[in-house]
C-alpha cells in the first residue's frame, strides 16, 4: 500500500474459463491456461501444474503455449500473481461492504485469512514464489497492501511510522493464516474476527 488512496479497483474477473475441449476465444490463451491451472490448485496437493498438462486441459499443443510462458517457472509465476490480485479484490470488497475506515481495516484482515482457508494450494503459491521485479501497477499484491497501509493510516492516525505498523498488521493475518493452513490452529472464523480484532489494541 503505497499510498493512502481509499479508491480501490475490486474488480475480480476470473480469467477466460478454460474449456476442456479447447473452445477459447482467439487472443485469450494465457488466460484459458491460468484458468486451468486455477482448476487445476483448486484440486489439492500433488496436482501436475506443468505446461503439457495444461496445454491438454485447453486442448492446445504444449508448443503453443510457450508464446505466454516460456517455462514452467513463467506459469507458476502467472498463477501466484493471479492469486495475489484475487486476494487484492477480496479485501477491496471486505474494505468497502465495512464502509472503510477503522471497521474496513478489520475487514481485510479477516478477508486476508479467509482466502487463505478458502484457496491453501493457491495462497501457498502466492506466496512461497520469488516473483521478479515488476513496474509499479504491475504487481497483483498491489491492491492488498494499499489497503493495508491505507487502514493502518485510518486506524492509528498518529501513528510514526505506517510502513512498520503495516508489517505489524501483516505478520499478524499471515501469521494466522499458516497456523490455520498447517492445522496448528482449528479454522474458525468467530476466533480469526476476535485475533484480527486485537491488533493495535484493540480495533473493533
Amino acid at each position: 500500500m503505497a499510498s493512502q488512496d481509499n479508491s480501490v479497483n475490486i474488480e475480480d474477473a476470473a480469467p477466460a474459463k478454460a474449456a476442456k475441449s479447447g473452445g477459447y476465444h482467439h487472443g485469450d490463451l494465457r488466460a484459458a491456461v491460468i484458468a486451468a491451472g486455477l482448476e487445476r490448485l483448486a484440486q489439492g496437493d500433488g496436482v501436475e501444474l506443468g505446461l503439457r498438462a495444461l496445454a491438454r486441459d485447453v486442448g492446445v499443443s504444449a508448443t503453443a503455449l510457450y508464446r505466454h510462458f516460456p517455462d514452467k517457472e513463467a506459469l507458476l509465476d502467472a498463477l501466484a500473481d493471479e492469486g495475489l490480485r484475487r486476494l487484492g479484490a477480496r479485501q477491496a470488497q471486505a474494505w468497502l461492504k465495512a464502509g472503510g475506515g477503522r471497521a474496513g481495516f478489520k475487514a481485510t484482515g479477516i478477508a486476508y485469512v479467509r482466502f487463505a482457508h478458502e484457496e491453501p494450494a493457491l495462497f501457498r503459491l502466492s506466496f512461497t514464489r520469488q516473483m521478479p521485479d515488476r513496474k509499479e501497477g504491475e504487481d497483483g499484491g498491489e491492491v492488498a497492501y494499499n489497503l493495508l497501509r491505507a487502514g493502518v493510516g485510518e486506524a492509528l492516525p498518529g501513528t510514526v511510522d505506517p510502513d512498520v505498523a503495516a508489517l505489524h498488521a501483516w505478520a499478524l493475518v499471515h501469521g494466522l493464516a499458516m497456523l490455520i493452513l498447517d492445522r496448528r490452529v482449528d479454522w474458525d472464523e468467530a476466533m480469526v474476527e476476535r485475533v484480527v480484532g486485537l491488533t493495535f489494541g484493540g480495533v473493533a
